[in-house]
């Protein structure tokens, strides 16, 4: 967490060495939550020649907040609904007793979505390519997937293709479903009863 007192120069190097992407914002203490912090609406300014004098605390997102008894399936259509994908929940005299994300609740319902910082590095994420179609491992980071294919899916929603396709799904991937992403088609060629496996991407003709 950062808290709204500190400057955006102390905020840097925190937002830059943890490598995470949303931070929540208090102001004082940590049951006093104000919002929503993303990296990415800080590094729309970094070009800024006076950043540091940049009013941060006007870039926070509304923070979404939840009671300990919520059910992860109805949490999960909410956030899918609001495409805010953080919540912070509370006990029942207001304190906040947790932070979960919409990656926590689909390791629950679909089963481990592993960090991008957790791959096998020896182990191939892209299995076969042409120039007409790709086939990779359903945790084949979504950074990786940008690079391959030259799309601009939100690096901050889902670590892995897997979990974007998921997410559009709305349930746990089955062999032979597909869905589009930026002119792309996914297919799940192989998946098990908890997630996918095994994606083909193809580019979809122009027009």
């Amino acid at each position: 967490t950062v808290d709204v007192s500190q400057a955006l120069d102390d905020i840097l190097p925190v937002m830059i060495s943890s490598a995470h992407s949303r931070f929540p914002v208090t102001d004082g203490d940590r049951d006093t939550i104000i919002g929503i912090l993303f990296a990415k609406d800080v590094l729309r300014h970094m070009q800024e020649s006076d950043i540091a004098r940049l009013p941060w605390e006007r870039l926070l997102r509304a923070a979404v907040f939840i009671p300990e008894s919520k059910r992860l399936n109805v949490l999960l259509q909410e956030f899918r609904r609001r495409r805010n994908h953080m919540a912070f929940v509370v006990d029942e005299y207001g304190g906040v007793t947790g932070l979960v994300t919409i990656e926590d609740v689909l390791e629950q319902i679909v089963g481990d979505i592993e960090d991008e910082h957790d791959f096998d590095e020896g182990a191939a994420m892209v299995l076969r390519q042409s120039a007409d179609h790709l086939v990779v491992k359903a945790t084949l980071p979504v950074s990786r997937f940008n690079q391959l294919v030259k799309t601009a899916l939100d690096e901050t929603e889902f670590d892995t293709l897997g979990g974007a396709v998921t997410d559009q799904l709305g349930h746990v991937p089955q062999r032979g479903e597909t869905v589009e992403f930026e002119g792309h088609e996914v297919e799940v060629l192989s998946a098990d009863a908890r997630q996918a496996r095994l994606l083909r991407v193809a580019r979809l003709p122009a027009g």
